[in-house]
């Protein structure tokens, strides 16, 4: 089987003309590009002619036919008539594949009824190897009909690549172009080939094909018109082909009648005989191929006396004709074209029987003549690169002689490099010390980002967007700097929380850290004013402890990476063991807007229902807000005092546990004080954004007077609140703290 790509040309040389086909596939359609059918002078199996006088005819046509074409660098496929043949279908017993070629060789002597050495035969399997009875198609041709069938192109040095039996080419043609007609073994197709000589039958199912050669076609009704009339063989044809015209048109069709009745009878035992073998099997249609298909009658008077449909093809239902041939010409030829199709789709790689009865020493003279200018290239290369290798090995032993002072320089230098590698390798094994050297210099900066992430994780849990969405709108304007839509939710219904105050220390031991060692700035009113601007603060000292350096405690902190904290023992305040926890003391101070601070800081009862929790109860459940590998902090014994504290208050300039750093003076805030009571002697403190009073301020009655009770004493309106926040959080996986006094 040949690639799909390239032209081929299939050739069926018979008694009566030469007929060829040049098939190429153009992607996935098979196109016919070239054709011939080429009448011989005389029809080969004339009474007249003789064995010489046919070769020098077959010769003449098929020198003609090459004259017209080129040949060279495509495949060439042969038919050999069907009437010297032998095919056989044979199912295999079940064996492994590598035994199957020894099976086969079996098998086939014992089917060909010749010799084995006096035959060509090709076998091919037409079923998966691994079902249980493997079928095989067994194919062979006597040696002196292939022979026969070659001569003619070996003659005109024409290469000869597959040959193939007329009945498998018509069994390709039609189950590659009439696939519609074969789609089961229940149902086969029967395909005619009327020659000169003979009639190739055909039955073809889905998965076998059966043949049957009958020694009759249009040279018998010719001899039969030869002896009626005792006419010569040349004029006998004659009058065949015009009996339609002639005025003895009668006397000719009933000379012809007994030969009529002869075929028909001899096609019906045929046909009888494949469906005794195969009862399962229905005969559904004939299609008719070759020249004896234009007699007149003799389609129509074997559909009459067989029953069974015939259909003689005016065209290829899958074959594309090129533009650049006549299509109205090729039309004309199609009854002729059955066989040189089939043997052109076998050689394209498309046909179901693939088997090649070309003489095994044919093939391979051809192929050892094709590899002939490829031996003759390589060994003129050998030759070549032997002289060229001779005088390299001429030139190299000269230049070796030439450069011995060259050759000590480089055994110095190679010297030289060996010591320097040795030095290299020395230096190398010195580089542990300067590793751990180097490691312990950078163990300062391993948790470097541990309080930012602490710092981030607390101001996560303030009210925001996410946690506090029904508000979404308020957080927005606030961060675009729109006041105007702030002030659209009453401030005592706006859940925010501004912070003043944010201090972070680390301990070692958080269970007896102190939260009065906290670098915290609180005070009231005049402490207050004179208190710089600041939002936030983190305890500088504590960062430094942290990343080994010297704070107020004047001792020595190094953190060991990667390693899991050592259990230390001391004695907790009931006298029992307990392990120390490393950590950290944190006090947030702040304020708030909102009419229930401690709703938004640590509402009670909430449950697990996250939308009701506050700030604390963020912080307890960090493990769930956060993915616990993210954030290693646990909030620590929020419900001991000691561990816990959250104060709270109204913001008032007279209350001095209020921490600092809360609202603006009228000045700093830039309000003007003319619209002010001169009857509120306190100076309120206002909100640096909304310049709203946030401050605890007396209430004013209509005259602009303080409202008081009937006691005397002065009523107030209530406005912002502040908060003081101490937790302790305990760094998880904390890592070994050594301490060195």
């Amino acid at each position: 089987m040949v690639a799909k790509t390239g032209g081929v040309w299939s050739i069926d040389l018979g008694n009566n003309s030469l007929k060829a086909l040049h098939l190429q596939i153009v992607g996935e359609t098979v196109e016919v590009i070239g054709f011939e059918n080429i009448q011989h002078s005389k029809i080969l199996t004339g009474s007249s002619v003789t064995d010489r006088e046919r070769d020098e005819l077959t010769a003449l046509t098929l020198r003609s036919f090459v004259s017209q074409n080129d040949l060279a660098g495509g495949e060439l496929i042969i038919s050999v008539p069907g009437q010297n043949s032998f095919a056989r279908f044979v199912n295999l017993p079940p064996v492994e594949s590598k035994r199957i070629p020894e099976i086969v060789q079996y098998e086939a002597a014992q089917q060909i009824p010749f010799d084995i050495d006096e035959v060509q035969w090709d076998w091919q399997l037409l079923t998966d190897s691994s079902t249980s009875e493997p079928q095989v198609g067994i194919f062979a041709i006597k040696n002196d009909v292939v022979d026969s069938a070659l001569e003619p192109f070996s003659r005109e040095n024409v290469n000869v690549t597959y040959v193939q039996m007329t009945p498998m080419a018509l069994y390709n043609y039609l189950l590659y172009d009439r696939p519609e007609l074969v789609k089961s073994d229940k149902q086969a197709t029967v395909v005619l080939n009327i020659g000169a000589d003979n009639i190739d039958l055909v039955v073809c199912s889905k998965s076998t094909v059966w043949q049957r050669s009958i020694a009759m076609g249009g040279n018998t009704f010719t001899r039969a018109i030869a002896d009626t009339f005792k006419l010569n063989f040349e004029k006998a044809e004659k009058l065949k082909r015009t009996a339609a015209m002639s005025k003895y048109a009668r006397q000719i069709l009933q000379a012809m009648k007994p030969v009529f009745t002869d075929l028909a009878s001899e096609i019906q035992r045929s046909l009888g005989f494949y469906s005794n073998s195969n009862p399962d099997t229905k005969l559904s249609r004939i299609i008719a191929f070759g020249g004896g298909t234009k007699m007149r009658g003799l389609i129509k008077y074997l559909q009459q006396s067989l029953q069974i449909p015939i259909e003689i093809p005016d065209s290829f239902k899958r074959l594309a004709i090129s533009s650049a041939i006549s299509t109205a010409k090729f039309h004309e030829c199609v009854g002729d074209f059955g066989v040189v199709y089939g043997l052109g789709l076998q050689a394209l790689g498309l046909g179901r029987i693939e088997n090649n009865l070309l003489p095994v020493s044919i093939a391979r003279s051809m192929a050892w003549a094709g590899k002939a200018k490829y031996f003759t290239a390589a060994a003129a290369m050998l030759v070549l690169v032997a002289g060229l290798s001779l005088g390299r090995t001429l030139l190299d032993k000269a230049s070796y002689k030439n450069n011995e002072r060259v050759r000590q320089q480089i055994s110095r230098v190679i010297s030289d490099a060996r010591s320097s590698a040795s030095k290299l390798e020395s230096e190398k094994s010195k580089n542990s010390s300067y590793e751990a050297k180097i490691d312990k210099k950078f163990e300062l900066f391993k948790y470097r980002e541990v309080l930012p992430l602490l710092q981030q994780a607390i101001l996560s849990v303030l009210p925001n967007e996410e946690n506090n969405p029904e508000q979404v709108h308020l957080y927005r304007a606030f961060a675009q700097g729109d006041v105007d839509g702030i002030r659209q939710v009453p401030r005592k219904e706006r859940k925010q929380i501004f912070l003043t105050n944010l201090s972070i220390s680390f301990s070692t031991d958080i269970e007896y850290a102190d939260f009065s060692e906290m670098l915290f700035l609180g005070g009231g009113s005049g402490r207050m004013r004179e208190q710089k601007e600041e939002f936030s603060m983190i305890d500088d000292s504590a960062i430094f402890e942290m990343m080994g350096g010297q704070g107020k405690s004047k001792s020595k902190f190094s953190l060991r990476t990667n390693r899991p904290t050592q259990s230390r023992t001391r004695t907790d305040k009931d006298g029992q063991e307990a392990t120390e926890q490393a950590g950290f003391i944190i006090t947030i101070a702040g304020y708030s807007p909102y009419k229930d601070i401690g709703q938004l800081l640590d509402p009670a009862g909430v449950g697990n229902d996250p939308n009701q929790w506050g700030v604390v109860t963020r912080l307890l459940h960090l493990d769930e807000i956060f993915d616990p590998n993210e954030v290693p902090f646990k909030l620590y014994k929020k419900t001991d005092p000691e561990h816990f504290r959250l104060d709270k208050g109204v913001v008032d300039l007279q209350a001095s546990e209020m921490p600092a750093g809360i609202g603006l003076t009228a000045e700093q805030a830039g309000v003007s004080v003319d619209g002010i009571s001169q009857d509120i002697t306190e100076e309120p403190l206002y909100d640096p954004m909304t310049k709203e009073i946030i401050s605890k301020v007396p209430k004013l009655d209509e005259y602009g007077s303080k409202k008081v009770t009937r006691s005397g004493d002065v009523v107030y309106e209530n406005n912002d609140h502040w908060f003081v926040l101490d937790i302790k959080f305990v760094w998880k996986n904390a890592p070994e703290v050594n301490l060195e006094n």
